[in-house]
């Protein structure tokens, strides 16, 4: 493991979901699934996230796209928030996930767009 890799990824990680999620992860892992949570903070966060080449907001729709059609709603939860943190707006969450449904499927986009819906939702109710 790269420690300049991991230590860019736990930054980026903590910046996109932020430090509460990340410290969360980290703090309930065990030694069943802490490498996975390494693997994940220095090649999903670290090796790729930390690529120059496109901008964090593009790498957050992606990530919507992707999550919807693999049908991953508790990640996508976790990125639709990342995305608002990273500048992405509401317009354009709804614009990707509209990409969903011609591309991947209505039945898709519609859990997608509830689940979008829930996590703004949450952020609201946070902020209050």
């Amino acid at each position: 493991m790269s420690k300049d890799v991991y230590d860019r990824g736990l930054e980026i990680r903590k910046s996109v979901i932020g430090k509460e999620f990340v410290d969360k992860a980290f703090a309930t892992a065990d030694d069943f699934n802490r490498p996975l949570q390494d693997l994940i903070t220095e090649y999903c966060w670290g090796a790729v996230w930390g690529r120059p080449g496109i901008s964090k907001q593009t790498r957050s729709m992606l990530n919507l796209a992707m999550l919807s059609a693999l049908n991953r709603p508790q990640e996508l939860k976790t990125h639709v928030k990342g995305a608002l943190t990273n500048g992405v707006t509401k317009d354009e969450i709804r614009e990707v996930l509209m990409q969903v449904a011609i591309y991947c499927g209505v039945p898709a986009a519609v859990d997608s767009f509830r689940i979008a819906r829930e996590a703004f939702t949450e952020i609201d109710a946070a902020q209050k």
